[in-house]
């Protein structure tokens, strides 16, 4: 995931003026307690920080895959 697609999905999930709340304000435990802006700017993988994000705002499974793009891709090999 770019960091694109992050904050794609970010405002897709929980709109663009709540997102930015919940990037720069939550503070996460799964990652060492920084806020989802502090991870990415220690050089945290982006897909790393939307699971925590979506872990700790109980976004359901089936949102937190291909999210990121307009379109979510299949998986390499998967019938259409």
């Amino acid at each position: 995931m770019k960091l694109s697609e992050f904050q794609f999905a970010v405002d897709a999930e929980f709109g663009p003026g709540y997102g930015g709340v919940v990037v720069n304000d939550l503070v996460l435990a799964q990652l060492g307690g920084r806020t989802a802006r502090e991870a990415l700017d220690a050089g945290v993988r982006p897909r790393d920080v939307w699971i925590a994000l979506c872990e700790a705002t109980d976004v359901p499974e089936q949102r937190r895959h291909g999210a990121g793009r307009p379109v979510p891709g299949r998986p390499e090999g998967a019938a259409r």
